[in-house]
């Protein structure tokens, strides 16, 4: 397996719209495998192909403490199955060190295909709920920075600038 990179804010791969999977072969196993140990690496629970700078809909989560739950959604589309609004305090790989608060359906019904193009469906609510929607999020080109104000989006990502600039002059 091979870690891959993580697009940051501000790079504006991150706001390219994913394609749909069209082929379900060894090399979408491949990058989905790929992506799971990237997110794994980077302790993260859940990583949209976008953000590795794969502009296709696949994402993948895993929310158990010792990673032994590994969930590959492929083109995924939900709709929600319960108005209420929760707030989620949710963090990103993308944009580290950054959190938002960001209004979240409180129950949703997955639809996806797995790694063979089969169809499935699930519901899913509380942390998967919240999950699911901002990996969608990411395949549609929306990051957690949008839940916020200009004003604070802008300091975040003056903020990833300058560290990026630190980190490319040591």
């Amino acid at each position: 397996m091979n870690r891959l990179n993580i697009l940051t804010f501000p790079d504006p791969r991150l706001r390219k719209k994913a394609n749909p999977v069209e082929v379900f072969d060894e090399s979408l196993k491949k990058k989905a495998n790929d992506m799971l140990f990237t997110m794994y690496e980077d302790k993260g629970i859940g990583l949209a192909a976008t953000q590795v700078n794969i502009h296709e809909r696949l994402i993948v989560i895993d929310l158990t403490e010792d990673r032994s739950e590994p969930l590959v959604i492929i083109n995924p589309e939900f709709r929600v199955l319960d108005e209420t609004q929760e707030i989620s305090k949710e963090g990103c790989l993308s944009i580290p060190t950054f959190q938002q608060e960001v209004p979240r359906a409180k129950r949703i019904e997955l639809e996806y295909q797995d790694l063979t193009g089969k169809k499935e469906s699930l519901v899913a609510e509380g942390l998967l709920g919240y999950c699911i929607q901002h990996e969608i999020d990411h395949l549609n080109g929306k990051l957690l920075v949008d839940y916020s104000s200009s004003l604070k989006r802008n300091r975040i990502k003056e903020k990833l600038l300058k560290s990026k600039d630190v980190k490319n002059k040591n």
